[in-house]
């Protein structure tokens, strides 16, 4: 196996690592400050409570995280140190802003929060989980401004063969960037309130603490079909811009090979990407078009037109990525999303009936529903990245042209397995100690540990 398709193997494994913990922080965090803020203005003890036992769980994602991401930036000055040469000047802004303006105040404050109990004033101590949540999300901004020069570069001159930054706000103000940072804010949002439903009905199933999971049922509920609303209206922009900056992208998620318009919307496909075509598909008709500009009628370039216009503008070469992984991890993305909204949505009316904690098969239902927004993170990310191929840094520098050349494959080889199985204990281990302090429950919690659930009790009282 050549250096190159290694160091590929190796980075993505570590960024889905990476990925499985991120979204979760930056929802959690919210979500934990509103029920921190909602015990100082009522001063009720069961919100108090509530802010700890999250807590406790986003404590255990927050570290993972940490742990998690530091090694990443390690890749990019060894197996990826040409690509560090070329994009340095300007990849390496904002990874330096993220760092010193959102890593330490997001671990002054989460220190505060997590030692400040009932040492701190009550309005303090809510403000110091607020600035963890600011700082959570102002860490993800950063990362995806330089993410998103690397989907659509803007503020830059070349040279010497280099990538120098010309205009910071440029770079601040990158349309991709404000489209990435809502689509992945909200999915935050998602995998948050999801997390929280899916041990609230483990716990009501249990008949364990109901009081306590009741309300925390309710108030994910709400989170999660928030999140899902406020990502697919995110996603819809974010799919309509990308139509824009990247058409090669949007085509290779489609499977469209031919220009169409209207264009048809792939619910599936065969695809044979030797011959450029697809055996068989089941297509809706102008649905991509309607999809892409609010209209039924609407021209959206094929791969084959696109494929041309990249090879008279960039040179000789290929210039399509891998079409059927992109255009399936588009599709299990959308399947994961619509599972969600239709599962959270029955939950809710149950819930406003009265009935949902008296209904163990849709309790089961919300436990099993927890690895979907999880899948769907990852397939939106694969979708991302993968689909910019064979770019690395979109019209600028090719994938193969950014591995190291000193890097040699037995040395990635054995990190690659060693980062592997250390990342596969440690997530382990957390999802040991969340099933650990989950299962054991607000411990310090003044309520009757189990109580018998009736027909009547509704989540919304």
């Amino acid at each position: 196996m050549s250096e190159l398709l290694l160091a590929r193997w190796q980075f993505g494994i570590t960024s889905v690592y990476h990925f499985l913990f991120v979204p979760m922080t930056l929802g959690l965090t919210i979500f934990i400050a509103i029920l921190e803020t909602m015990y100082v203005r009522t001063g009720n003890e069961l919100y108090k409570q509530q802010t700890k036992f999250w807590g406790k769980l986003f404590l255990i994602n927050f570290i993972m995280g940490v742990v998690t991401g530091i090694v990443q930036e390690f890749h990019f000055g060894m197996n990826w140190s040409e690509y560090s040469r070329f994009m340095g000047d300007i990849f390496g802004a904002p990874l330096a802003m993220e760092a010193l303006t959102a890593f330490y105040l997001e671990s002054t404050f989460l220190g505060l929060w997590i030692f400040g109990w009932d040492r701190l004033p009550k309005a303090l101590h809510a403000l110091s989980i607020w600035m963890v949540a600011f700082a959570s999300n102002l860490s993800a901004f950063w990362i995806l401004v330089a993410n998103s020069f690397m989907q659509s570069p803007v503020g830059y001159a070349i040279n010497n063969g280099r990538a120098e930054m010309t205009n910071f706000a440029a770079l601040l103000t990158n349309p991709y960037a404000w489209h990435q940072f809502a689509h992945v804010l909200f999915s935050g949002m998602v995998t948050a309130g999801v997390f929280v439903v899916a041990i609230s009905a483990w716990q009501l199933l249990r008949q364990s603490y109901p009081d306590f999971f009741r309300t925390s049922m309710k108030f994910g509920l709400a989170w999660a079909v928030a999140g899902l609303l406020l990502v697919m209206g995110t996603g819809h922009l974010q799919a309509q811009f990308m139509g824009k900056a990247q058409p090669m992208k949007l085509a290779a998620a489609e499977a469209l090979w031919e220009t169409a318009n209207p264009a048809p919307f792939g619910v599936a496909a065969v695809i044979d990407e030797t011959k450029k075509t697809n055996p068989f598909e089941i297509k809706i008709p102008n649905a991509l078009s309607l999809l892409m500009y609010n209209s039924p009628a609407g021209e959206v370039k094929g791969i084959k037109d696109i494929e041309k216009e990249y090879i008279a503008k960039y040179g000789p070469g290929n210039y399509v990525p891998p079409v059927t992984p992109v255009f399936w991890s588009f599709r299990i993305m959308i399947a994961a999303g619509g599972i969600m909204i239709l599962m959270l949505l029955l939950a809710a009316y149950f819930a406003k009936k009265g009935t949902l904690a008296t209904t163990p098969w849709l309790l089961k239902g919300l436990i099993w529903m927890l690895p979907l927004p999880y899948i769907a993170n990852s397939t939106g990310w694969f979708l991302t990245e993968t689909g910019r191929q064979p770019w690395i840094v979109f019209g600028l520098q090719r994938v193969d042209q950014a591995v190291s050349p000193a890097v040699g494959a037995g040395s990635i080889w054995i990190s690659l397995i060693g980062f592997t199985l250390v990342y596969g204990l440690l997530a382990a281990a957390a999802v040991y100690l969340v099933q650990k302090f989950a299962k054991q429950g607000p411990v310090d919690t003044p309520l009757t540990p189990v109580q018998p659930i009736t027909k009547g009790a509704t989540l919304w009282n």
